[in-house]
């Protein structure tokens, strides 16, 4: 099956590159293909049913959760969100196809409209099979005042003010040709809409940033690329000595595949960097759907009414001991009111300041939730006056519990029993709130399985041909592919989003350099330029874009 949507000028050489060396000596994939009818009507079913899907499980959702009619406005916002959303995990993935595809063409291991459409369909089942946790990660980095009004105009803003600026960066580099990063776009965007926003309510803008968060990720984004260009140079050298057939160091003479061993290798390579693609790059879409979710119908989506009743009884358990534990560590007298506890603890959240007196005011929230939850008896009962209040206690007991974790210069809870007990209440919360519908993961899934299949031609020719000055050979796709489909399971697995595209396009470049194959410096320069530009363009881009949407709405 072809792709959709690709033309001529997506086969050649872009502007930006124009000065790149020849394309390398080897034979060339025939990259001119054009859709057929029978893919437009594939392509277009598959849009429409996914969105019919989304469309009918949200209206079932609020149905159930007993709303009734969500005002004009509200319903316009909320489906506006939801396309920017779905939009950004649609341009996600032609801009990130690539990543996947491009050695197993270079290679001639599969057709370009059959790899395409592989690598699509194994990106959707690693959106559905993705386990949420990078979703929230990249969501903790929101400053937490916008997250506890996230149904506000403020609110709006910042999701609309990121998701706009990572679509526009994404789309610029996608039309230079340039393999930068999707995740390293949404981090500089969530950063710009942060410090903007501490910038306009008069602080200091480094206070709008969770800049730990930040730099966790930071550090994932940085070394990932290293993490890619040194292994699959280290990978190559391995098989070189391991490996005595010529034939797997040479650029293909001709079109026929590889050998049959190394042809499944690639294949499945290809096949695991696509799966690891969606399971990280998914989450990112699926996160920030739940933000617009919780903020336009918190009624249905703001607490996981899922929930057993039963296990209503063990939530209250462990919010009432978690609440004696920390009084038992404090001499602090509890704040005189819930209020004055909320302000408390998100002080603490948002200044990182190991004060004493947050000790006694995470205690009375803990107790708070205990109680609100004790007297609705299941979450799927909370009154919508009550939804907003109850969610906003437990994302601030949560955050509160996961920076002492992170930190740990609270010396009042440093014990074991202590770390324990604060644990256990944080994964009863995360399950409470830190959910993803069935609905959304497949929303995202089509969005980004789709997304794999349009426009993906540009930057496939950048990997495939301007990175070395030598086509690419079998073993330096199987060796690339390897290591980023490792590093990005790995990264999956512990939560981090890191950057597809640094990691693929570092590995090939590290072939070519272990391989003694040359480098297209003007390429390198390309890219690193991009690498560079991504954090402060995009940053610049969401808090601009912050300021004016926040006048609008």
């Amino acid at each position: 099956m072809e792709t959709i949507a690709t033309h001529s000028r997506g086969v050649q050489a872009t502007s930006s590159l124009s000065s790149s060396p020849a394309a390398p000596q080897g034979h060339r994939p025939n990259l001119q293909g054009r859709p057929g009818m029978a893919s437009i009507v594939l392509f277009v079913g598959l849009l429409a049913m996914g969105l019919a899907y989304a469309a009918y499980s949200l209206s079932s959702d609020v149905t159930a959760a007993g709303i009734g009619t969500v005002t004009y406005v509200s319903f316009i916002l909320l489906g506006v969100a939801l396309l920017i959303a779905l939009g950004f995990e649609f341009v996600n993935g032609f801009h990130d196809t690539a990543n996947a595809v491009a050695t197993v063409i270079y290679t001639h291991s599969m057709p370009p409209g059959v790899a395409v459409v592989w690598s699509g369909f194994f990106n959707f089942l690693g959106v559905l099979l993705s386990s949420g946790v990078v979703a929230f990660g990249i969501i903790s980095l929101l400053p937490v005042e916008l997250i506890l009004q996230v149904g506000s105009g403020a609110g709006f803003a910042m999701v609309f003010a990121l998701l706009i600026a990572a679509i526009a960066w994404n789309l610029g580099t996608w039309w230079l040709g340039l393999p930068a990063s999707s995740s390293h776009t949404l981090v500089g965007s969530i950063i710009g809409v942060g410090i903007a926003n501490a910038l306009m309510h008069g602080r200091d803008g480094t206070s709008g940033v969770d800049w730990a968060q930040a730099a966790s990720v930071g550090k994932a984004l940085l070394i990932s690329p290293i993490v890619g260009f040194v292994c699959a140079a280290l990978l190559l050298l391995a098989m070189k000595a391991l490996i005595r057939n010529r034939a797997l160091y040479e650029a293909p003479s001709s079109d026929a595949p590889p050998p049959l061993w190394i042809r499944c290798l690639l294949i499945f390579t290809c096949t695991g960097v696509s799966f690891a693609h969606g399971s990280n790059d998914g989450q990112k879409g699926m996160g920030l759907i739940m933000l617009i979710l919780v903020g336009t119908v918190p009624m249905a989506y703001a607490l996981n009414r899922a929930m057993p009743e039963a296990h209503m009884q063990q939530f209250v358990v462990t919010a009432q001991t978690t609440q004696a534990q920390l009084m038992k560590r404090t001499a602090l007298v509890a704040p005189a009111s819930d209020k004055e506890a909320r302000e408390e603890v998100a002080e603490f959240i948002r200044t990182r300041t190991p004060v004493p007196e947050v000790v006694p005011a995470l205690a009375t929230l803990a107790g708070s939730i205990g109680r609100q939850v004790q007297d609705h008896g299941s979450l799927a009962r909370v009154p919508a006056a009550a939804v907003a209040n109850v969610r906003n206690d437990m994302y601030l007991a949560s955050e509160a519990i996961r920076v002492i974790q992170k930190n740990g210069n609270l010396p009042q809870l440093a014990d074991g029993d202590a770390q324990k007990q604060l644990k256990a209440f944080k994964g009863e919360l995360d399950d409470a709130t830190k959910f993803i519908p069935l609905w959304v993961k497949v929303s995202v899934a089509i969005a980004l399985g789709l997304g794999t299949m349009v426009g993906w031609k540009r930057i496939v020719v950048t990997v495939g041909e301007k990175i070395g000055k030598t086509h690419l050979t079998y073993a330096q796709g199987a060796s690339a592919e390897l290591v980023a489909m490792a590093t990005i399971g790995a990264a999956d697995v512990y939560g981090m989003p890191v950057s597809t595209t640094h990691v693929l396009s570092s590995g090939v470049a590290g072939t070519m350099a272990a391989n003694r194959s040359g480098l297209q410096m003007s390429t390198l320069r390309n890219l690193l330029l991009a690498w560079v530009l991504t954090l402060p363009a995009a940053m610049l881009l969401s808090g601009s874009l912050y300021w004016l949407l926040s006048h609008v709405f």
